[in-house]
């Protein structure tokens, strides 16, 4: 992987979404809504916002950064970019982690937003530090960035692409801990859930939400979250290809 290509890469993604002003708002400015709405959806009961808000600050973000990835990536990919980037000299670890980079930085605006708004703007009361609460976050984000990327090489068109969010996404909210506690579901899908990434970005937020102090269950969740998005953009970069069926 050569730096030079990574961040030249990684320029010209952000030039395009810089003419892309519906996906940035689906990035950035989603999730923030959603926060909003479910903050007043809850109005009678500040409460359960401050039981749930947090883990679905992380959840947004990841949602909608897999969703813009993998329909983006394979636009690139159905419209010949990819292909003419390939028969240069451009690595696939270059172009993934140009991707990555690019969503990336955008990823750390949404997160700080969507954060930033959570806590200041609509009284999210957490224990422990906001740092924390931001790191997860953007370790989500990322997550969801490494997912698309990585679904994005199954996908002939934007539909299909957008149809790997019920087989990807779907299960793991169900089974993250958000609806009720891991130990209280059936073992086979305890089982299940202890091996998806979005249950560790949640008990990561709960994690932050209960305790003042940084915790070793906090450094192991950050670290299986992070891990999960490294592998998965290894994969990613692994199952790259230069056309679409």
């Amino acid at each position: 992987m050569n730096a030079s290509r990574t961040l030249a890469t990684a320029a010209r993604v952000l030039r395009q979404l810089r003419h892309d002003p519906r996906s940035i708002a689906l990035m950035i400015l989603v999730p923030c809504l959603m926060l909003f709405l479910l903050r007043y959806v809850f109005d009678a009961s500040a409460a359960t916002f401050d039981s749930i808000g947090a883990s679905l600050l992380g959840i947004f973000p990841l949602i909608t950064m897999f969703l813009v990835t993998s329909i983006a990536t394979l636009r690139e990919r159905t419209s010949g970019t990819l292909e003419r980037l390939l028969a240069m000299p451009l690595g696939k670890a270059d172009l993934i982690a140009g991707y990555a980079l690019a969503f990336g930085t955008v990823a750390v605006v949404q997160s700080a937003l969507a954060t930033g708004l959570a806590l200041w703007g609509l009284g999210l009361d957490v224990v422990g530090s906001p740092w924390l609460l931001l790191l997860v976050a953007l370790l989500d984000a990322l997550l969801g960035t490494a997912l698309g990327l990585f679904v994005s090489a199954f996908a002939s068109s934007e539909f299909q692409a957008v149809q790997f969010m019920p087989a990807v996404i779907f299960p793991q909210l169900l089974l993250c801990g958000l609806f009720t506690a891991r130990d209280a579901m059936h073992p086979v899908l305890e089982a299940v859930s202890n091996v998806l990434p979005m249950s560790y970005a949640v008990d990561g937020m709960n994690q932050v939400l209960a305790h003042s102090n940084l915790t070793a269950d906090f450094v192991r969740d950050a670290l299986v979250v992070a891990g999960c998005a490294l592998l998965v953009l290894v994969l990613g970069a692994a199952t790259l290809r230069r056309r679409t069926p």
